[in-house]
């Protein structure tokens, strides 16, 4: 019988044999599910994987190595890694109406360095989100490689509206004459409006760069527009709304497809994980089916209803709301700062992020709001009928009411995210 949306059941862990193997090592992973069983998982990019999806990270694919692609490896003994990989690949462009894929990325970040190897050299030209206004550090950080290599330039957010100015980015673009322009936000709750980036970046003759990194999961189930046919490279994760393991995915035409492979391997990486390919494949292959796709809309469903009650909790949503299943508040009208706000939800067992809204006056602390989102509480089976009391709990722990910590516990028991494991005792 296919699970509900979000079901999903225990992971196929021996926790009985870990702990008379090595029990310093086995407490340590007991007392992670039992933190992931007891607080609200509201951190934007983390999600609950199947069984399946531990299975394949646990698999003896963890021991080969793999450089190169099917039917062109450094090593021997790879046929069957290759049925993995060509698997995922097809399921991949299946999935998300790709000419190409290429599914060896680490994480987003190494997606995205691969995504400009392939088109960009260094001392290039590129239009991307501001870092203030929701940008990665891998749109332009000086601590990090983007911000050493290529010259950005930054487009932001309207002051009133919170969306996106895109007479500023036209402005900009033909100002500069980037040599790509990325769209993409890791704290922006509404989705880019690709065929606008689209059509600036044919003005100006520059590649488009999609950075889908929160959202691909939500593309994958219908409930959210899909970049691929308007970007020219598309870069994303494979958890967070996604529902797979920790890592990256690229998706591109075919005449791209020879420069990213490159980019990816020889050129930023080395022996692909096959373990993590493998589960990948795991993963598109549930994406596929209904009820990945009622899960996809049901994210968005909590994460507007929530969004509305966190506002009636006293909280500035930014955009006054949210199209994913990103949310991001500025919590000064409470007399806090992001990282009080953080810890006191942290001390009630409420996880989520500290962020700080682009034009919110600095506080105490530097930053002014939260970041959360629904994706793994939704795995978990909860609906909207449970997002009034999520909201009233992190407005209760904002204020540091008594009491918090054994209503977060109650309502996370209720919907355990792996319910039949057992810890062995």
């Amino acid at each position: 019988m296919e699970p509900a949306p979000g079901e999903i059941h225990a992971p196929p862990a021996d926790f009985a044999a870990l702990r008379r193997q090595d029990p310093e090592l086995a407490g340590v992973l007991l007392a992670e599910l039992d933190r992931q069983s007891t607080c609200l998982q509201l951190i934007a990019g983390e999600n609950f994987t199947s069984p399946a999806v531990l299975a394949a990270l646990g698999s003896p694919l963890a021991n080969k190595y793999a450089e190169g692609y099917p039917g062109h490896r450094h090593h021997a003994g790879c046929e069957l890694v290759d049925l993995a990989e060509r698997l995922a690949v097809e399921r991949a462009c299946a999935l998300f109406g790709a000419e190409h894929a290429n599914v060896q990325p680490y994480s987003g970040s190494s997606a995205v360095l691969a995504a400009y190897a392939a088109l960009l050299v260094p001392g290039d030209t590129v239009l991307a989100t501001a870092l203030p206004h929701g940008g990665h550090l891998t749109h332009g950080s000086r601590s990090n490689f983007s911000g050493r290599w290529f010259g950005f330039v930054g487009y932001g957010t309207d002051p009133d509206t919170g969306l996106i100015d895109y007479d500023q980015v036209r402005d900009l673009a033909r100002a500069h004459r980037p040599k790509a322009i990325v769209c993409g936000s890791i704290s922006h709750p509404r989705h880019p409006d690709y065929a606008a980036f689209r059509e600036i970046a044919d003005e100006v003759g520059a590649y488009l760069i999609a950075d889908a990194a929160h959202t691909l999961g939500l593309v994958a189930g219908g409930a959210a527009p899909n970049p691929v046919p308007y970007a020219d490279v598309v870069c994303a994760t494979t958890h967070k709304t996604l529902r797979g393991p920790r890592g990256g995915l690229i998706l591109c035409g075919e005449h791209l497809a020879g420069r990213v492979d490159r980019a990816v391997f020889p050129f930023s990486q080395g022996g692909p994980h096959m373990h993590s390919v493998a589960a990948k494949a795991a993963a598109f292959g549930e994406a596929a089916g209904p009820a990945f796709a009622a899960y996809a809309h049901q994210v968005v469903a909590n994460a507007r209803l929530l969004a509305r009650t966190l506002a009636g909790e006293g909280l500035d949503v930014l955009t006054g709301g949210t199209d994913t299943h990103l949310i991001a508040a500025d919590v000064s009208p409470l007399g806090l700062g992001g990282v009080r706000a953080r810890g006191r939800c942290a001390a009630a067992g409420i996880v989520l992020d500290k962020y700080a809204p682009p034009y919110a006056a600095r506080t105490d602390d530097s930053c002014a709001g939260i970041r959360l989102g629904t994706a793994a509480i939704t795995t978990q089976g909860m609906r909207e009928t449970e997002m009034p009391q999520v909201a009233a709990l992190i407005g209760r722990a904002l204020r540091e009411e008594r009491g918090v910590v054994a209503d977060v516990n109650g309502l996370v028991r209720r919907f355990p995210p792996y319910p039949a494991v057992t810890t062995g005792a």
